[in-house]
């Protein structure tokens, strides 16, 4: 019989859809996403060497004595050659007949991974994983003294059939002048939440499934990783602190350095289970300005990108997920991460 579940926070409903189930394993044949194989490639804007293929850097991570714009760094930010939006200019919101219309201010930076071209998250070193975490992090800072930005997301798209255009590690940082639908939704679904029950939905989360125990993926001293009850799609993932914080800005010293072994724990065993799948991870956290005092539980999804979304899922915003949330987070309880290039 199939089954539908609700998120608790954004009421979404999701079908089981057991009749149609694929088993773990099934999903392991897939073409592999990744690199080319190089080390290095000197075609690569993102390759140590081709600095002056990109926009100056606004952030870099290389020893003091070196240049801007130059090799021998570690993890490299710039804006993106190809920006959604820009950072100069004033937003001149605006009435366009029924419509509203504003002009495209914010701000759109990559962030270089490693200096290897052949590497990702779930293969890299710890180091170099905090390393990354650790940009991330600045570049939060920076972007959320800026009084025109809104929202600020820190996101990845690993393989081609997850949008990545580009083989060499990187992820990306986009900071809008409006709050995302989405976002509001997880906070009011958060204010709802606390209404009747007076706890943080995501802090109730946490406790149940570490009390249940069957969709756990793996765990720390900061963060639990899970696959949530209502699992939009086959291995959907979610990294939580244990704590309570609503922003990402929160994050201390030591919780970059567990972040960074849990994430690559949890990418690790897919890249292993599942033959190095596509997928997206987006962090999800409080908005900048005003509404820094809303409440919220900061936190990453982890969505690989193993099932397409059809008309059904395009007209509803049901998703249908062939595969139990149980036996993915078994399968990958029972995996382990690839060795460490």
């Amino acid at each position: 019989m199939p089954e539908l579940r609700k998120d608790i926070v954004t009421r979404e409903w999701v079908i089981l859809a057991r009749e149609r189930a694929k088993r773990p394993r099934d999903f392991q044949n897939r073409e592999v996403t990744g690199s080319d194989g190089k080390v290095h490639d000197p075609k690569c804007p993102f390759c140590p060497g081709n600095e002056a293929m990109t926009p100056p850097e606004v952030l870099a991570d290389r020893p003091p004595h070196l240049p801007p714009n130059s090799p021998g760094w570690q993890v490299r930010v710039m804006p993106n050659k190809f920006a959604a939006l820009q950072r100069e200019g004033d937003l001149n919101r605006r009435d366009y007949g029924i419509y509203e219309v504003m002009d495209g201010v914010g701000a759109h930076e990559v962030v270089v991974e490693s200096p290897r071209h052949d590497l990702s998250p779930g293969t890299m070193d710890q180091a170099q994983v905090e390393r990354m975490i650790r940009a991330y992090l600045h570049r939060f800072h920076a972007l959320s003294q800026d009084p025109r930005l809104r929202y600020i997301l820190i996101f990845r798209n690993h393989g081609e059939l997850a949008g990545s255009s580009l083989t060499h590690p990187h992820s990306q940082i986009v900071a809008t002048p409006v709050i995302p639908q989405k976002v509001w939704g997880k906070i009011k679904g958060v204010e709802q939440y606390r209404e009747y029950r007076e706890r943080c939905p995501y802090c109730d989360i946490l406790e149940y499934e570490l009390k249940v125990g069957e969709r756990i993926i793996w765990q720390n001293d900061s963060f639990v990783a899970h696959t949530p009850y209502a699992s939009r799609s086959p291995f959907e993932c979610r990294i939580i602190p244990r704590e309570h914080h609503p922003s990402f800005a929160n994050l201390t010293p030591q919780g970059v350095s567990d972040l960074a072994q849990i994430l690559r724990e949890v990418l690790g065993r897919l890249h292993s289970c599942l033959h190095n799948p596509p997928y997206n991870y987006t962090l999800l956290s409080i908005p900048t300005g005003p509404e820094k005092s809303f409440d919220f539980h900061w936190h990453l999804e982890i969505v690989p990108r193993l099932t397409t979304p059809a008309g059904f899922e395009i007209g509803t915003s049901i998703y249908i997920n062939v595969t139990p949330p149980e036996e993915a987070a078994e399968f990958l309880r029972q995996a382990s991460c690839p060795l460490v290039h």
